[in-house]
């Protein structure tokens, strides 16, 4: 049975803006208060996941989640009607309204970690919806995520949808972000590489900590995952992110390194001790796959130095396998605008000797801005044909639904959206119409509280 890896694009929601609330994130922490285009964002999105489409790859989509997120103002004590719940966190807490109306959830990266069958012993797909818990305005997205992936992944023979896991800040998991799958192609059994920043135990291997940002993924938090997906010891590793690369903004290890299948295309200040890492996870992947080596790609630090790699996103590009084999890497257009990447991407290609064989770039500045790149607007999950064809058909992206998204994106959203629109009832009214109709196309029936409070 053929195997292949979907991308699904997260949506970018009606609410997109700038508040600069991701600490540690510094796009988002340069770009607060600056007025967005929602409308902007939604098609740049869309634009990227009809390329990798036109170019044979499986491309999906998520919804976004509704917001502002009333169900969360209210359980925070404000109360009235939808318009009195706005108006007084307006006045009382602006920041609260704020965090509660921010389209983050766009980055899929961050809704769940993925294992496919082939690599599971139940022999199910199996999802955890990552707890967020690092930063309050993501926090409150695991409820809605799980909603989400249950209404397409929703065969409980094929697929396993789990809670996050439980333990607060300190075992903070922030999903896919953190979270690599190699193997010699997407339907063979994989190595699952999982990338940490603290330990909520105090393990001794974790032998330093940033000083300046936070780290957001524990290492129990990753373990957490690997058993409940079922993975075995052999094919898991865990090394934890350097220090210094989060003091520099790599929040997650997908701003420092990228793979796909038997390729790991990383930057040398990535991990704690990088070369022993590669090198461990090099002799893992041989084991598992013999005849066939991970070919390892470093970025050197005198020809990428770590604030170009962060500044320009250059790892959080996504790294596809094309349908006649050989992979491209779908950068965003600030590599082409940083001399030292571009130069680097460049000969990386016309090497001719690894398997990147092309580079395209592309235009996502409305994400850029609040620090999300191609990487984080998708969550990879492999599907053998028969588990495809258990999903909602109208989740997949062709020319015939990429226009009718487009045309939806155009009906809905706003061109402009500053921090004093979010208290606007009729800016959540525009939302929910906009989320009801999505939600229709998609075939994925209510899914959000609005529309169960309403009886639709």
């Amino acid at each position: 049975m053929k195997t292949h890896e979907v991308n699904f694009d997260g949506l970018v929601g009606p609410t997109h803006n700038y508040a600069g609330l991701s600490h540690g994130n510094v796009a988002s922490m340069t770009h607060g208060g600056a007025a967005s285009n929602p409308r902007e964002a939604a098609l740049q999105g869309l634009a990227k996941m009809k390329f990798l489409a036109d170019l044979g790859l499986p491309q999906a989509v998520l919804p976004p989640h509704e917001r502002p997120a009333l169900e969360t103002l209210r359980a925070l004590g404000f109360a009235g009607s939808d318009a009195d719940v706005l108006r007084a966190a307006a006045k009382h807490v602006p920041q609260l309204l704020v965090a509660c109306s921010s389209a983050s959830n766009m980055w899929v990266a961050n809704a769940a970690t993925v294992a496919p069958s082939a690599d599971t012993a139940d022999g199910r797909v199996h999802f955890t919806p990552a707890n967020l818990v690092s930063k309050f305005h993501r926090s409150i997205e695991p409820p809605q995520t799980a909603r989400t992936l249950r209404a397409i992944f929703r065969d409980e023979a094929r697929f396993a949808v789990h809670e996050p896991v439980p333990g607060g800040q300190a075992l903070g998991d922030e999903g896919a972000a953190n979270h690599t799958r190699l193997a010699p192609t997407h339907g063979h059994y994989g190595l699952h590489f999982f990338v940490y920043g603290h330990s909520a135990l105090g393990a001794p291997e974790v032998k330093a900590k940033p000083g300046k940002f936070s780290s957001r993924q524990a290492l129990e938090a990753s373990a957490a995952v690997a058993r409940r997906h079922e993975l075995g010891e052999d094919n898991t590793v865990f090394a934890q992110q350097a220090p210094a690369a989060i003091d520099a903004g790599v929040f997650h290890n997908d701003v420092i390194a990228v793979g796909n299948e038997n390729v790991l295309f990383y930057h040398e200040q990535a991990f704690v001790g990088t070369a022993a890492v590669v090198a461990g996870l090099s002799r893992r992947y041989e084991k598992l796959n013999p005849g066939d080596g991970l070919v390892a790609l470093r970025v050197p630090s005198r020809r990428v130095p770590l604030p170009d790699a962060v500044k320009s996103y250059l790892f959080n590009s996504q790294l596809v396998t094309l349908p006649g084999g050989e992979m491209a890497l779908i950068a965003p257009r600030d590599c082409a605008e940083a001399p030292r990447v571009r130069d680097f991407l460049r000969e990386l290609v016309d090497r001719g000797d690894t398997p990147v064989q092309q580079v395209h770039y592309f235009d996502l500045k409305q994400s850029m801005r609040n620090g999300g790149g191609p990487a984080c607007l998708r969550l990879r999950v492999v599907l053998t044909d028969a588990e495809r064809a258990a999903l909602p058909p109208s989740v997949f992206l062709d020319d015939r639904s990429h226009a009718r998204l487009a045309a939806w994106v155009k009906k809905h959203y706003r061109e402009k959206l500053t921090h004093a629109d979010l208290a606007d009832p009729q800016l959540l009214e525009e939302s929910r119409r906009a989320l009801d109709e999505l939600t229709r196309m998609l075939g994925l029936g209510c899914i959000y509280p609005f529309q169960r409070e309403a009886g639709r």
